[in-house]
């Protein structure tokens, strides 16, 4: 199975892979939420992502922004 929104910390890494200089805090949840469901192994519902889901998601990927 790919991607859920459970799987913040993979999210996050295939995020930087893809946007490796884009700074996490400057992306709009809305842009955040297209990014992630375009990703090629996203594979849940769209619409099961909520802010709390996407605030996890962009934590994970700072975190890992800022350690690179």
């Amino acid at each position: 199975m790919g991607l859920t929104w459970e799987d913040a910390e993979e999210i996050a890494l295939a995020l930087l892979e893809k946007f490796p200089d884009t700074d996490p805090l400057t992306v709009r949840f809305t842009e955040l939420h297209r990014w992630v469901t375009e990703l090629p192994d996203f594979a849940d519902d769209p619409k099961d992502s909520n802010e709390g889901t996407l605030e996890a998601i962009q934590m994970a990927w700072y975190d890992e922004f800022q350690d690179r």
